[in-house]
């Protein structure tokens, strides 16, 4: 029996596709089709790469395709998201920042890109509270005594954290705001050189994650005195600032990973499933806690709404303070 002849149609699709370039063919493939770029906000070393590099290989494994940190710190995180803003809106090349995403389309007015235009939250991957602390031989040892010591001073108390528009810095302003006491604000190139200065007692505060208060603490170097988030974590022991006696104080640090907006929707759900299962990995998880962060489940709806709750608030913090972020 005759084979039947194919129609002209069928003849000018199956050389159509076998016209197609490889990366086209590839384009058609179930995501993920070739290795992701994780692009960091931040230099190799820090919290921030630490959290990225403990959460990579865990995605990779979900996903099926290797996960390569790029670190592209400086510039206040606008060096990394414009390489992931004008990356193709695949999925394949991501964003992982901070709080500070937040904080920089206030710092930063004219780059090339919108932060909350050109970006689509993928998923929260930790929460990291920022904690008050002062050196051991202050003389204070709780929040109501250093807001007394505060008040007490004309000049103003001054307090240390890893940068302008940080959440330290952000959470000194708010503090300042809503205790009625003056606090002068110094940037630092990071947590650990507040930290230093803490313990040598050259600097009368700071604002700084765990994972850098800690060891001069333990040292006895430095007493820490409250935690800026809603909730207690970090430094086992130490309340937070609205136990100590400033209601409705909640500012936190987190790390996310974002994506291009427009990126395919199966991407996206893919790429939270990968979160979710390496934030949910017993051995990342105790990592974590060791550096003070707490992983989380990605869950992107909740992220959105969190930028939009930040952004309300540094927009009212810079009208009720005049705080500058630049």
């Amino acid at each position: 029996m005759p084979h039947p002849v194919p129609s002209r149609r069928t003849l000018l699709a199956l050389g159509g596709a076998a016209l197609l370039p490889a990366p086209a063919v590839q384009a058609q493939r179930a995501f993920p089709n070739r290795p992701i770029r994780l692009v960091v906000a931040f230099a190799a070393g820090g919290n921030s790469d630490t959290l990225a590099r403990l959460i990579a290989p865990k995605m990779s494994a979900v996903l099926g395709q290797n996960i390569v940190v790029d670190n592209r710190g400086g510039a206040g995180g606008t060096l990394a998201a414009n390489a992931v803003a004008s990356a193709p809106a695949d999925g394949h090349t991501l964003l992982f920042d901070a709080a500070s995403f937040v904080v920089a389309q206030f710092v930063h007015r004219s780059t090339p890109f919108n932060y909350e235009r050109d970006f689509a939250p993928v998923g929260t991957v930790a929460d990291v509270p920022y904690i008050l602390a002062v050196p051991s031989n202050a003389g204070v040892r709780d929040l109501q005594g250093f807001l007394g010591k505060a008040r007490a001073d004309r000049e103003g108390t001054s307090y240390g954290t890893p940068g302008v528009g940080s959440p330290g810095h952000l959470a000194g302003a708010l503090l300042a705001h809503r205790a009625g006491v003056k606090l002068e604000h110094i940037p630092y190139r990071g947590g650990s050189e507040v930290a230093r200065d803490l313990a040598a007692g050259t600097l009368p505060a700071g604002i700084l994650t765990a994972n850098s208060l800690n060891p001069v603490v333990q040292g006895g170097r430095a007493v820490a005195l409250a935690v800026t988030s809603a909730k207690r974590g970090g430094i086992p022991g130490v309340p937070t600032i609205a136990e100590a006696g400033v209601p409705d104080f909640d500012i936190t640090s987190w790390n996310a990973i974002f994506c291009r907006s427009g990126t395919p929707e199966e991407a996206r759900h893919r790429l939270e499933e990968a979160i979710n299962a390496a934030t949910s990995d017993a051995e990342v998880k105790a990592r974590f806690t060791e550096i003070g962060a707490e992983a989380t489940a990605a869950e992107p709806a909740r992220l959105g709404e969190r930028l939009v709750r930040e952004r309300a608030l540094i927009q009212r913090l810079v009208r009720d303070t005049g705080i500058s972020l630049g």
